[in-house]
């Protein structure tokens, strides 16, 4: 506009008027064979090229690198998080635009002569160089709200707020819509529509959009579900036998949850099937502090009998055992004086059975044990009905550490030794017949 870019400032005015008396003395030289317009509009493209191209240099080797210096020498961990995922690196890149944006309407708009004449028309290179502009920013604020969100990410990575939120299926969740929105955008800048008119228009494409974005959508609001109801976290111990799933969960992310089972392969699970469907998690057991042991030794019910002197005696011998029988054996002999029956007969008064003192032994055992909880969890040893697999006395109590590894060396230490110790109660395990033990009758009866 020559003269009338006065209205854009001083700087901006003294540019316009250089560029005109450019024109002017391009248009003095009288070029055989080439036109003016030409040689302005060419020389303006190349001189806009360079200086862009030198703009995003000076930005990245210098004002960059500047900025990179100082971030190093703050206390602040927010902002090495900024260099780390190239926050600043796509910031740089508006600079270009900047200078394209600025050189735009001085070199393709209205040339004004100094005497008011029209020097060159209003050139189709403006329109383009806007559109040019207006393109290239949309994609480098998405560039740059996608590191933004990339740094926040790691920024809260590792903190109690990261594994309570699905925050890496929000992230997904919001570059998915800025996408959305700067596709609108560009579709806008290309065909001179207005961002509103194409929205509206893609009112008839609601349908599809649906279908296109629906495991999105649904991960989103299964992510939301899952936060909100503290249901899932990363570092949970899940099981879900629908899935195959019995692992860890490595990660929430807006489609899928995905888990490393213990054999080491990795599994991914829709998000909303967390929902939809049901699964365990152990996060429970890990923060209570205590794993449960629930087990049973099945005994072999024909070897279950009343405890003779000489057993009794036997029973004395066990230290654990000795608070039991005095308390024990002093109620049974004062029930057994007032019934005043013929003991002779078994039937007659209250007797200890081998089972039952057993029973007795594993409670002072397990009550022994440093390594078991005996209040504030349940601390249970109790007798299972009789069944063709013998009869049971299970143990449910909670060991104090919830380390797979020594939660099972914990169990087997106590089974062991229960195990061991049924023949000092005159008791056999259970175990069904099995084809050695036919060959040893059978040869016995050879025999």
């Amino acid at each position: 506009m020559g003269d009338c870019c006065c209205e854009g400032g001083g700087g901006f005015c003294f540019l316009g008027v250089m560029i005109s008396r450019l024109f002017l003395f391009l248009d003095g030289l009288n070029v055989p064979g080439v036109s003016t317009e030409l040689m302005f509009y060419s020389g303006g493209v190349v001189g806009i090229v360079i200086l862009a191209a030198l703009a995003g240099w000076i930005a990245k080797a210098w004002v960059l690198r500047a900025l990179r210096s100082l971030v190093k020498k703050t206390k602040f961990k927010w902002d090495d998080v900024l260099v780390e995922n190239r926050v600043l690196g796509r910031i740089s890149h508006i600079a270009p635009a900047l200078v394209v944006d600025y050189l735009a309407e001085p070199l393709f708009g209205q040339r004004i002569g100094p005497d008011g004449e029209e020097l060159l028309p209003e050139s189709w290179l403006l329109g383009m160089s806007e559109t040019f502009v207006s393109l290239y920013l949309v994609v480098i604020i998405l560039m740059i709200f996608d590191a933004v969100l990339n740094a926040l990410g790691k920024s809260v990575e590792g903190r109690s707020l990261a594994k309570r939120l699905p925050l890496r299926g929000i992230t997904q969740a919001l570059k998915i819509i800025a996408n959305f929105v700067g596709i609108v955008y560009i579709v806008s800048f290309c065909f001179g529509k207005s961002p509103v008119a194409i929205l509206s228009g893609l009112g008839a494409m609601t349908a599809v959009l649906m279908l296109i974005f629906k495991d999105s959508l649904l991960g989103l609001v299964a992510g939301f579900q899952l936060s909100l109801n503290n249901m899932v976290q990363k570092g949970d111990w899940i099981e879900m036998p629908k899935h195959g799933v019995d692992g860890e969960v490595l990660d929430v992310n807006l489609n899928t949850v995905r888990v490393q089972n213990w054999d080491k392969t990795i599994s991914a699970i829709p998000t909303y099937h967390m929902v939809t469907g049901s699964f365990k998690n152990w996060r429970g057991m890990s923060e209570s502090g205590g794993r449960r042991i629930k087990r049973a030794v099945f005994l072999d019910m024909r070897s279950v009998r009343f405890a003779d002197e000489k057993l009794l005696e036997k029973f004395q011998t066990f230290q654990v055992l000795k608070p039991y029988l005095n308390r024990k054996l002093s109620e049974v002999e004062e029930h057994n004086q007032k019934e005043k029956g013929d003991l002779s007969v078994l039937a007659n008064g209250r007797r200890l059975t081998n089972l039952g003192t057993f029973r007795a032994y594993c409670i002072a055992y397990l009550q022994n044990n440093p390594e078991i909880h005996k209040v504030g969890m349940t601390f249970l040893v109790r007798q299972l009905p009789p069944s063709p697999e013998g009869i049971g006395i299970e143990l449910y109590v909670f060991t104090k550490t919830t380390e797979w590894v020594a939660y099972e060396d914990i169990q087997a230490d106590v089974f062991d030794h229960l195990l061991a110790v049924l023949p000092e109660f005159d008791l056999r395990p259970f175990q069904k017949v099995t084809g050695g033990d036919m060959a040893g009758i059978q040869l016995s009866s050879d025999s």
